[in-house]
């Protein structure tokens, strides 16, 4: 098949082109490669996929609606993965114009792509940051999502209301899919498992905001690309929800649309997660305790039995086990990488 994925130098959209190309798919990756963080990572990133035979790489911003446009009809994909963006709670509240321009009108023209070339199956990358003040625990895809609570998380909030849009009106068969806190080998540095294993290794503080007990669903990478590999194949049509009493579906009853959680199903607390990063280095984390930051949610936590009644599947690696990968992988990198005191 031949996928075309935005958003490739970045840590899920690497992981999924890789497994693509791998299983013998043709691959178009488009990125910008902003400086949101450090670019040496994301060009590290596209050099390995680069050496593999399927992977084309397109260098564009999302906000170029032109040359995206060209570039998805160039290709005319089978199938579309829409994982770029601007991402980052706490960056939202410093640099909020970029959340509009990429999130927003960036999804704006992939969508007019979308809507030129007709893919088969559309898939758009969403976040358990949009259940925002909801305090039912475990979320849900039917929850209501109505009270984000931070610019990004609205953002992709509207993202997902457009989308709907565009399947209805085009018929385009549109997958959204809710990420749970995705972690792994190749992470980016803004994310708390990358800050934090930097600064045990450097022997310097980590910034714990709250008491360390507020609780997030935890997702390795390579369960996610597993769950998004198997959503590929299960294409939503209008009027046909699962069986009753499956799964709580979240098709849409007007359009080929559906919204799904990736998530583990488990809550991990912070400081557990602390610990398994201390454990993995072989080496206590020095704490400075701050207030929690605005935009930050208590608690995240997937209820994932529409993915499993879709896909048979539910991501199930152990949080020791993910840590371990990723600090297998930091040590390597950062031994190459040096990055600045």
């Amino acid at each position: 098949m031949k996928f075309f994925v935005t958003g490739t130098a970045g840590f899920i959209g690497y992981h999924l082109a890789r497994r693509l190309v791998m299983n013998g798919h043709a691959v178009v990756g488009y990125d910008g490669i902003t400086d949101y963080y450090d670019p040496a990572l994301k060009r590290a990133r596209l050099a390995g996929l680069e050496q593999l035979p399927g992977f084309t790489r397109v260098d564009g911003l999302l906000e170029d609606r032109a040359h995206l446009g060209d570039a998805v009809g160039a290709q005319r994909p089978d199938v579309i993965v829409h994982l770029a963006a601007q991402a980052g709670v706490r960056y939202s509240l410093e640099n909020p114009t970029s959340y509009v321009s990429a999130n927003l009108v960036g999804t704006f023209n992939l969508l007019e792509a979308a809507r030129a070339t007709k893919p088969a199956h559309l898939l758009v990358a969403s976040t358990s940051s949009v259940y925002g003040g909801n305090i039912k625990i475990p979320f849900s895809e039917t929850d209501r999502t109505d009270f984000p609570i931070s610019l990004y998380a609205a953002t992709k909030k509207s993202v997902e209301a457009i989308s709907h849009s565009y399947a209805h009106l085009f018929g385009i068969p549109t997958t959204v899919m809710r990420f749970f806190t995705v972690y792994g080998p190749w992470g980016r540095p803004d994310m708390a498992l990358f800050r934090f294993a930097e600064a045990i290794r450097r022997n310097t503080p980590i910034s714990v905001y709250g008491t360390g007990d507020a609780t997030r669903d935890f997702t390795y990478v390579d369960d996610l690309v597993e769950a998004m590999a198997r959503l590929i194949g299960v294409i939503p049509e209008a009027g046909k929800p699962l069986e009753a009493g499956l799964a709580p579906d979240s098709l849409s009853p007007v359009a080929p649309w559906r919204v799904v959680n990736i998530g583990s199903g488990r809550a991990i607390p912070l400081n557990a997660f602390i610990g398994a990063i201390e454990a993995a280095l072989g080496a206590p984390a020095k704490r400075i305790t701050l207030p929690t930051q605005a935009g930050d949610v208590a608690d995240t936590f997937a209820d994932v039995g529409l993915l499993a009644a879709l896909t048979g599947y539910v991501p199930k690696t152990a949080i020791e086990t993910g840590i371990g990968s990723f600090v297998e992988w930091f040590l390597d990198y950062d031994s190459r990488h040096p990055r600045p005191e």
